[in-house]
């Protein structure tokens, strides 16, 4: 079992949480212009590493809050636990610079180098604008 520590509640055993699939995959910036190939890769391309990796969770029968989570995909050791819409903590635990990649590849919008080409879609890597009157 995982003991898994929720920003809201502290620790709490894995049953409680539902894992949300991968952390840091930008929404299409106009998906009504996404063909279906396009979209196909929004919905079902995701990274699959060997190693350390961004994922949501969701702490279903506590506070029902979403949180992502770095974790070992090998040894299941949790590097960090951080709020939705923060920046991925590097591995030392220190925040990144980037917002919501762990990429700064031109074509990534997800984590890794692998991610699939989007080049000549809408679909935008670019940060999301906070919306007007949010605090930054």
């Amino acid at each position: 079992m995982l003991l898994i520590s929720c920003p809201n509640c502290g620790p709490r055993d894995e049953t409680e949480f539902h894992y949300g699939g991968q952390a840091h995959v930008a929404y299409p910036e106009n998906p009504n212009e996404l063909n279906d190939v396009e979209w196909s890769r929004y919905l079902f391309y995701r990274e699959n590493p060997k190693g350390t990796f961004a994922e949501r969770w969701v702490h279903s029968t506590g506070c029902r809050q979403w949180f992502n989570m770095l974790r070992d995909t090998v040894s299941y050791d949790i590097k960090a636990v951080y709020p939705m819409g923060t920046p991925r903590p590097d591995l030392a635990g220190r925040q990144t610079a980037e917002f919501g990649t762990a990429s700064t590849a031109a074509d990534s919008t997800t984590t890794g180098t692998a991610a699939p080409d989007i080049s000549g879609t809408s679909i935008s890597p670019a940060t999301p604008a906070a919306p007007e009157g949010a605090a930054q």
